[in-house]
């Protein structure tokens, strides 16, 4: 099947043809006629799978006719994160070249002041967070009346974030008569719920099991001590290995991504952060230099793991084990994307051993377990002649200036002295007096001093019977 057998336009197909797309993915054959067709649509279907482009490619030709009013959208696309709202717009931009559609992007972290001008004029495509959607709505700066298209993305993710409340006063300030596409990787009761009572009718259309995990993905749980500098360590031999072309590092805590990030540039990595502790401009200015290759490791916290759609992601780290066995199946979708392969580590230090329990229950399979990191080539030579290999400088807390051992040679250890080489002479000569008498060791502080006989600490005449002959 092509893209020419969905129904699309030719202007359609001639911008999907540009982006060197040829067949549609499972979730997009079975979308998109039914969208076409105005009809409801419920899409259960795991991380990069195409689903973006499930509704983005119909929305364009739905929306290639008629005209935007001032304040009033003719669609709005709901996304639970910043970055998630901004990589929608950047698909109706490729996708709708070709198309005279006016979009606005409303989200956090930008100035308020340019989205308000923006949907004055009027748009076609309102892409929105649920929280900045609220707070213009509450302000009067908005209206939904006109809106006949909401796509909710993500909604399992809308869940976890405590969006559904907001959600649900949305859905009641659009009209009755809508169309609506509701799509998540799980379908748990309360977002059944939800489409439950907001979806009429709608098509169910589910191209995985939810909560598995793709085929295409390689999968490894790598045990570790409980030290992080032991979890440092081990990640640093896995980024060397020469198939890691470009990798994204998960971390459940922002501040161990900012550390993490900064011990991985101080041992020569080409690496970056993005966290929600970052404004917008930063973050999405950080994407943009994994995304040109300025950087090819990015340390991200859960913020990145759903639906950042980035090609060439060759492997996914866990450097810590996710709380939530969802986030599991988020986190490594972001390799092996559009049936490329991929791989996946996850670090497993003993506190990370429940929630890796969980997540083979979540998934119903268990991950394989590697016991032995392989090493390069150049670590192998650089250990052949002792020395530490490229980015293995000491980490906090590890010893510095000991003695590397000595290497014996034809399997027998050499005696101290050869093993180490000439002793200095200074060195020799104190243990020399170390192991002299102690009246030979006083008659080197006598000679030193060079005044006259010592007198052991005595500050008057020495006596007759504290005089004894020594002998130099």
């Amino acid at each position: 099947m092509s893209f020419a057998d969905l129904g699309l336009s030719d202007e359609l197909l001639r911008a999907v043809g540009d982006t060197g797309y040829t067949e549609p993915t499972p979730i997009q054959a079975s979308a998109i006629p039914p969208v076409l067709m105005m009809r409801d649509i419920i899409g259960i279907a795991q991380t990069g799978t195409g689903k973006t482009a499930s509704f983005v490619l119909p929305m364009i030709d739905i929306l290639a006719h008629g005209r935007s009013r001032a304040r009033m959208p003719r669609s709005l696309i709901l996304e639970p994160t910043r970055e998630l709202a901004a990589q929608v717009a950047e698909n109706f931009e490729k996708y709708g070249k070709y198309h005279k559609l006016s979009m606005a992007l409303l989200i956090g972290g930008v100035q308020m002041g340019d989205q308000v001008k923006a949907l004055e004029k009027g748009v076609d495509v309102l892409i929105a967070t649920p929280g900045r959607l609220m707070d213009l709505f509450g302000r009067g700066k908005i209206l939904l009346t006109g809106c006949s298209m909401l796509v909710i993305d993500e909604a399992d993710r809308m869940l976890d974030m405590g969006f559904i409340p907001d959600i649900e006063e949305i859905c009641t300030k659009l009209p009755a008569q809508r169309q609506t596409l509701l799509f998540s990787a799980t379908m748990p009761p309360p977002i059944k719920k939800l489409a439950d009572r907001f979806l009429s009718n709608p098509k169910t259309i589910e191209v995985a099991r939810p909560a598995t995990t793709n085929v295409n993905i390689t999968q490894w749980v790598v045990p570790v001590k409980g030290t992080s500098f032991e979890k440092r360590r081990t990640l640093r031999q896995l980024l060397k290995q020469d198939e890691v072309r470009t990798a994204i590092i998960f971390c459940n805590r922002k501040t161990t991504v900012r550390e993490l990030n900064k011990s991985l540039q101080q041992h020569g990595f080409a690496s970056g952060e993005i966290h929600g502790d970052m404004d917008q401009p930063a973050r999405l200015a950080e994407l943009d230099k994994f995304k040109k290759g300025e950087v090819n490791i990015l340390v991200a916290s859960d913020v990145a793991a759903r639906g950042l759609d980035i090609k060439g992601v060759s492997h996914v780290f866990n450097f810590d084990a996710p709380w939530h066995p969802d986030d599991y199946v988020h986190r490594i979708g972001r390799t092996g994307r559009g049936g490329a392969t991929g791989v996946a580590f996850t670090l497993a230090a003993p506190d990370d051993l429940e929630n890796i329990e969980n997540i083979e229950k979540l998934t119903g399979q268990a991950i394989a377990r590697l016991e032995s990191l392989p090493e390069t080539e150049a670590e192998e030579a650089e250990r052949g002649r002792g020395r530490r290999t490229r980015g293995e400088r000491p980490e906090p807390g590890e010893r510095r200036g000991a003695r590397r051992p000595a290497r014996a040679t034809d399997s027998e250890a050499l005696p101290r002295e050869e093993a180490i080489g000439e002793e200095r002479p200074a060195r020799r000569a104190r243990e020399d007096r170390a192991a002299a008498p102690r009246q030979e060791r006083y008659a080197d502080r006598r000679r030193d001093r060079d005044d006259g006989p010592d007198d052991g600490g005595w500050n008057g005449p020495i006596p007759e019977f504290l005089q004894v002959t020594l002998t130099v």
